[in-house]
This record gives C-alpha cells, sequence and structure tokens, in this order.
C-alpha cells in the first residue's frame, strides 16, 4: 500500500546526532520538510557513499528548510561507531536513527523480513507529516541525493500553488502546468 499522501505513524527511537545521542519521534517531521532516507546496514560498502552523498547536498536542503534523517535496523550506538571510525560517515551532520525493533522500517514499508534489514528508500515528507514522495531502490543500486533538490522543491511549489503542477524534468522557475480540459491530449 502507497505511503503518498498518508501521515507517518507514532514512533520514538534513539538517534545520535553531532556527537550526542537524542530521542526522534514522528513529531519531528512536523512544522518542516524532512527527507527520510533508509539504507541497509552501518559499516556496509554502498551505504556510506549513499550517506556521504546526502550529507554534501544537506546544506542546499537545509536552505530549502528541509531536515535530513537516515534510519538503518542498526542501533544509535553503532552509528556513532560508524561516525568515529568512517572519514565518509564522520562528515554526517543530520540525525542518524536507530531502529533495532523494526518499527519505523516496518511503517514506512521498506523492511526486507527476512533479512531484518531496510530497503533503500527515500521518503520527502511535508509540514504536516505527510509522505509526498517516495523512492525505494533494490540493495545494489546506490541514490544520488542531488536529485532530491529538485524533487524538494516541486513538492514545495505545488503545496504552495495547489492548482499546478510541475511537469517532467521541472525546474524552479519554470513553467508549470494547470491541469484543465484545454490541456487534454494536447500535450
Amino acid at each position: 500500500m502507497s505511503l503518498i499522501g498518508k501521515e507517518i505513524e507514532e514512533f520514538q527511537a534513539q538517534a545520535f546526532k553531532n556527537g550526542e545521542f537524542i530521542e526522534v519521534s514522528n513529531e519531528d517531521f512536523k512544522g518542516q520538510w524532512s527527507i527520510v532516507c533508509f539504507y541497509p546496514a552501518d559499516f556496509t560498502f554502498v551505504c556510506p557513499t549513499e550517506l556521504e552523498d546526502l550529507q554534501n547536498q544537506y546544506p542546499a536542503l537545509k536552505e530549502l528548510g528541509v531536515e535530513v534523517y537516515s534510519v538503518s535496523t542498526d542501533t544509535h550506538f553503532t552509528h556513532k561507531a560508524w561516525h568515529d571510525n568512517s572519514e565518509a560517515i564522520g562528515k554526517i551532520e543530520y540525525t542518524m536513527i536507530g531502529d533495532p525493533s523494526h518499527l519505523i522500517s516496518w511503517i514506512f514499508d521498506v523492511l526486507d523480513e527476512e533479512t531484518g534489514l531496510a530497503d533503500r528508500g527515500t521518503f520527502i515528507i511535508d509540514p504536516d507529516g505527510v509522505v509526498q514522495a517516495v523512492e525505494i531502490n533494490a540493495g545494489g543500486i546506490g541514490r544520488d541525493a542531488s536529485i532530491l533538490i529538485n524533487k524538494v522543491k516541486a513538492a514545495q511549489y505545488v503545496r504552495k500553488n495547489p492548482n499546478e503542477v510541475c511537469p517532467a524534468k521541472w525546474q524552479e522557475g519554470a513553467e508549470t502546468l494547470t491541469p484543465g480540459l484545454d490541456l487534454v491530449g494536447k500535450i
């Protein structure tokens, strides 16, 4: 079942951010735009490349009013150890949520129950805590975080302009579409 248009269910979890352990809940996704990026496991191969790439985009996402959260089924303690021992992960400034109970991965429908690991899922959540975009990749396919910039801009534009839609490859400032009978069969 798709999570698009649905509010995230309740959860509480421990996380690691900027050298500290913190508590995070679904309520943290409200009042701002959020990106939640699930990945299979700490101390692996594709995951650090993705999380470092996400950190490289973090300043641009922050400028758009977006907070970033990464999630794996590891503990917050494991996140700290990885942060302390990996050059790539040591750069991360965003929140790294631990999900050893698998509840968050289950809520977001990215839990591989056979392995107990999360799939590579990326979610854009609006300030009401409602999912606006979802991307899920197979384990061997890394993501490109730069794509999130335009997706967030499009989601923010549509939220502010509910009678308009953003066409494929839309860039900020480009023309949008206003759905109506006059466009049917003419695009």
